[in-house]
């Protein structure tokens, strides 16, 4: 990330994990019970997160900055442009910002939910080129690879359809992880309803960014397709 700022572009991290790193902290054994252990977990692990990105970042020479954010800031006319406006004067100044749903103050009717579908939202709101969703298998496939070995390789998605999202899983294979594939097919509705590429792409090989930002061929595109009646107030408004 650090060296694509470097060569000029504007990149954002779109990261969470509070609750789990707030759970370590406190070495709290059980899952949390009550949406207030959740938020206070949240709260610990939050500044842990943090304290680690700005030292990773801070060993390349770029400083990390925080933008929490929750279903209201978004469908909230005057807060939305207030958070938009935050994001380019970070651009502006070099920065790089790490996004994460707000977990102290989200309750379930206005959480975001999964971390696919909250950065396909803010690339939408940030009128984005590319987002690049990391993932623990190398793209879509016709189905879930891990237990069907039939399963065949997606590469790239001109279009979504019924047909397509039905190939979606509800599930996910990381411990601390939301979402599976069906949580990313939601998320490429929006990034390319709202004129952004999408990438899907295996996180466990780094050099992944380099190839897709190279334009060389590596995991699942989707295609932008921009819907001009795509309306990202009225979409969160639904779920």
């Amino acid at each position: 990330m650090c060296e694509l700022r470097n060569q000029g572009k504007d990149v954002v991290l779109v990261s969470s994990g509070a609750i789990a790193v707030g759970k370590q902290v406190v070495s709290f054994g059980l899952k949390p019970a009550t949406t207030s252990e959740k938020q206070a977990l949240a709260a610990i692990g939050q500044a842990r997160l943090m304290m680690t990105y700005q030292r990773l970042f801070s060993e390349y020479n770029h400083t990390a900055a925080q933008v929490l954010l929750t279903k209201d800031t978004i469908v909230n006319g005057i807060s939305c442009f207030n958070a938009k406006n935050t994001f380019e004067e970070l651009f502006h100044m070099g920065m790089i910002p790490i996004v994460n749903e707000n977990d102290t103050v989200a309750t379930h009717e206005i959480e975001f939910g999964d971390n696919d579908r909250l950065s396909a939202i803010v690339t939408a709101m940030l009128q984005a080129d590319l987002l690049i969703l990391l993932s623990d298998i190398d793209g879509l496939y016709t189905d879930d690879p891990n237990a069907n070995p039939d399963a065949k390789f997606i590469s790239e998605v001109p279009e979504i359809d019924k047909e397509l999202l039905s190939m979606g899983k509800s599930t996910s294979s990381s411990k601390v992880g939301t979402g599976g594939m069906a949580a990313k097919l939601a998320a490429a509705q929006i990034a390319t309803d709202s004129g952004a590429d999408m990438v899907i792409a295996n996180g466990n090989d780094v050099e992944n960014i380099y190839r897709i930002t190279d334009g060389l061929e590596c995991g699942t595109l989707f295609l932008a397709h921009k819907n001009q009646e795509f309306n990202l107030f009225e979409y969160i408004a639904k779920y």
